[in-house]
């Protein structure tokens, strides 16, 4: 199905007029729209990839093949080929073409040295040296010979790679440049066709060097911009590879995948495999576009085990998906190309596989596919003997390719009939065909709407909500004074709440975090200014300057005890780290009250009250009597905390500590002499002994102890504070109704002006939103969806006759192939008179 339909050429507008008028509303601004983005994006875009992803050798080359009936993909089982294939639509015939991009001699270096080191190899020097080359490729050879054949783990399947990788590289020299990639058409390889260029990708020492391949294709699968994507496997040996299969799996281009899994050839799903399901759901441009292909099911017919161990994981894992394929790619596509042929031409093997048609000259000389028909005929009970019996002469028949030929002849259609049925590939073509070619638009379409109906709900109930909530205020302007008048007391004890939380606000702002930056400042500044200033006094204290305020007091002694001493610099210290806690405290305080005051002013609360009231009500007295309160508090606290300092800490003279060994030291220099000078010489000594006292105080007061002082006060102070002030503005109602009288007829008639203006914007919206609406449920009718359309804002719906009961807009349940509800039967079944209704009744 096409997507130029007249109705949704400008979907894309239409849906991103919808996204736009969500955007211009601040409350639902917060609606995810993600997911109505991708949507809109697929279902408008001409290009849908479906991608092929999978472990190695899973088969993913093989089903394409199948798909499109004709040998384009390199489909060899073991074979690790790190190439993306894009298969597009050609219009004609004539217009088929492959276009090959090559790896740069930088990004086959790259690959090298890293199969070197995981195989532990020794990285070439140059790749232009032959012999080192070729010693190389022996090695690789060697190593994954060793290993049992190149399928056999993934260290041989690296050997068999790097093998790969050097053999194309020196085949290929000419194509491959140094630093970019080279880009060739199929005619510039002098190939005659299609088919020819695409043997020659298929060859795999040229598919080991080739980055991207781009097959256009006349088909009809890839009308409508389908485009099919075969990537490297997610196991391979080459980790560059696994990542250009996940990073396209994850693009945004990508639209479905089909997963390939080999669980029916070894019995589990891979922990890659389990991956693989993961990362898809991280796409949310995929969805449910997951197909979801068992193959290599004819594994299953010769062991019971193999196929209880599917079935197991088909049930519990895969129950929920109706797109679960099981598939032999190998016998459904050649069954399909042998039911093409006759015995004149010994069914196939003079054509399809003579050994110059072969995609890998290197082939075993009985093609894999014989073998496994004749075992399909001979073991893997899926035929009848009444049916199908061994005659004579396939009994008789020696060879593989003898007992083929005697097979068909005896057989001939009717058995190949059989095989593909038995293969799947009939079912999985099919549906894969019927999805692409009829239900991918429709479906996306779908997906679009379910996406976009919550934004549509919601745009829809809010306008509705904002225009009721108009249409339901006073039309006149003496109602609209009766209104605020009796609106008044309510508005007075909004306010006197809102002032109390703000204030509780910014209480929990300032006491319970440290996001206040201004408190935050001023608090370091007072622990700063504290030890800066001890600092300073210990520096400048003086023995001299004490001993003389010492001997003033008893002035009939001419000697001074050093207690005497210590006692004055005690008294002195306290006094001054007093004077600058009390300066600090002063600061702060002031600077918060300054900053709750400032921002109390830019609070809407603040202004409302101002305009009914004609002044604060009282809020800035309030908070001025509070800071007097909290300054005074703080303030004696303060003075309380560094009183304290006079008396010495425990530790001072506890025995065993640094303060009292340091006070003993002191007295024994002190006492050595009775003068003056005995008493400068200890100096130094009693310079320490205070620093280790005061240190103490000092830290304990402004790291500890004083900021949970100075938080209580304040807390303690406002809560009280505030919550008596929101009473005294509840009390206010005769000041504010004697206010409001004055200017009440003018806010009135501004008020019934504003309303419509506010409502004439709404219904500019609603019209904006009804022809989005209207012209995606057109496009959505037109792909026979219309059990899905989006909801509309109707007349009725703004009309007061249709809404004595403003009904809730609830969401129909509808799929594709539902009919198409009329308007006439909404209409009805929404609006009929009841006894709920009496206005409709009348």
């Amino acid at each position: 199905m096409s997507v130029n339909i007249p109705q949704c050429q400008n979907l894309d507008q239409q849906v991103n007029s919808v996204i736009k008028l969500l955007l211009q509303e601040s409350s639902l601004r917060s609606q995810d729209l993600s997911a109505v983005r991708t949507s809109l994006e697929k279902a408008i875009s001409p290009r849908f990839e479906i991608v092929f992803a999978g472990a190695f050798s899973a088969g993913k080359s093989m089903l394409i093949n199948a798909l499109l009936g004709r040998e384009l993909l390199y489909s060899a089982q073991g074979h690790a080929t790190g190439t993306i294939c894009y298969i597009e639509y050609a219009a004609t015939p004539s217009d088929e073409k492959v276009v090959l991009t090559f790896l740069s001699e930088v990004e086959i270096r790259e690959q090298v040295h890293e199969l070197c080191q995981t195989l532990g190899l020794s990285t070439p020097g140059n790749l232009h040296e032959i012999e080192e080359a070729k010693g190389l490729q022996e090695a690789a050879k060697t190593l994954y010979e060793q290993e049992g054949g190149e399928s056999r783990n993934q260290r041989a399947k690296r050997a068999k790679a790097l093998e790969q990788l050097l053999a194309g590289f020196v085949a290929n020299r000419d194509k491959i440049n140094a630093h970019n990639n080279t880009i060739l058409s199929m005619g510039e390889l002098a190939d005659n066709g299609v088919d020819s260029a695409s043997l020659y990708a298929r060859r795999s020492q040229n598919s080991a060097v080739i980055k991207k391949i781009e097959y256009y294709c006349h088909h009809p699968l890839l009308e409508d911009g389908n485009v099919i994507i075969d990537t490297p496997g997610i196991d391979a040996p080459v980790q560059r590879d696994t990542q250009i299969a996940y990073d396209k799996i994850e693009h945004s281009d990508t639209s479905a995948v089909v997963c390939v899994f080999k669980t029916a050839a070894n019995g589990e799903l891979t922990s890659e495999e389990t991956q693989l399901l993961e990362r898809i759901q991280n796409n949310s441009g995929i969805r449910d576009r997951v197909f979801y292909v068992f193959n290599y099911i004819d594994a299953t017919w010769y062991d019971d085990q193999l196929k209880n161990c599917l079935n197991r994981h088909l049930n519990t894992q895969f129950s929920s998906s109706d797109r679960v394929y099981k598939t032999s790619g190998l016998l459904g596509f050649y069954g399909e190309l042998i039911r093409q042929t006759h015995g004149s031409d010994r069914w196939g093997l003079d054509s399809i596989f003579a050994k110059g048609n072969l995609s890998n000259p290197e082939a075993e000389e009985t093609p894999k596919f014989i073998v496994e028909f004749n075992n399909y005929f001979f073991t893997s009970g899926q035929l009848s003997r009444s049916s199908f019996p061994i005659t004579p002469a396939i009994g008789y028949a020696d060879t593989h390719q003898e007992k083929y030929l005697q097979i068909l002849n005896a057989h001939g259609y009717n058995l190949m009939e059989q095989l593909v049925l038995d293969s799947g590939i009939d079912q999985f073509r099919d549906d894969i065909t019927r999805y692409l070619t009829e239900d991918r638009r429709p479906q996306l379409f779908q997906a679009l709407a379910e996406d976009l109906r919550p934004v549509c709900i919601s745009l829809r109930s809010y306008y509705l909500q904002n225009w009721w909530d108009l249409e339901n205020q006073p039309k006149e302007i003496d109602a609209i004074k009766d209104l605020q008048l009796r609106q008044l007391s309510q508005d007075l004890k909004t306010i006197g709440d809102e002032f109390e939380q703000y204030i509780k606000a910014h209480l929990n702002h300032t006491v319970a975090s440290n996001e206040n930056a201004i408190y935050e400042r001023d608090f370091r500044n007072l622990q700063r200014k504290m030890i800066e200033r001890l600092d300073t006094l210990i520096q400048k204290f003086s023995v001299g300057e004490a001993y003389k305020r010492a001997q003033s007091n008893h002035p009939n002694s001419a000697v001074v005890p050093l207690l005497a001493i210590l006692a004055e610099a005690f008294y002195s210290l306290s006094d001054d780290l007093k004077a600058t806690l009390v300066e600090s405290c002063e600061s702060l305080v002031a600077n918060f009250f300054q900053q709750l005051t400032e921002q109390v002013h830019q609070a809407d609360f603040y202004h409302h009250l101002y305009r009914l009231l004609g002044n604060d009500g009282g809020i800035d007295a309030t908070l001025n009597q509070l800071h007097r309160k909290v300054h005074d508090a703080v303030i004696s606290a303060a003075q309380t905390e560094c009183g304290a300092y006079v008396r010495e800490t425990p530790e001072f003279y506890a025995e065993g500590t640094v303060p009292h060994f340091q006070l003993r030291q002191t007295l024994r220099e002190a006492c050595n002499s009775a003068d003056y000078q005995g008493m400068v010489e200890a100096e130094p000594a009693i310079r320490q002994l205070l620093k280790i006292d005061f240190e103490k105080k000092v830290k304990r007061t402004v790291l500890r102890h004083f900021r949970t002082v100075i938080n209580l006060t304040i807390n303690d102070n406002l809560q009280v504070g505030a919550k008596h002030q929101s009473k005294a503005i509840f009390s206010q109602y005769e000041t504010a109704r004697a206010n409001l009288a004055k200017t009440l007829e003018q806010e009135a008639e501004e008020k019934l002006e504003h309303n419509h203006q506010l409502q004439e914007q709404i219904k500019q919206k609603i019209d904006a939103y009804n022809e989005s609406v209207i012209g995606i449920n057109d496009c959505l009718v037109a792909m026979g969806l219309g059990r899905g359309k989006l909801p509309a804002i109707k007349d009725t719906d703004l009309d007061p006759v249709f809404n004595y009961q403003q009904p809730a807009y609830t969401e129909p349940s509808y799929n594709i192939e539902d009919e198409q509800e009329t308007s006439s039967e909404i209409f009805d079944a929404e609006f009929t008179p009841t006894e709920k209704n009496p206005v409709m009744s009348e």
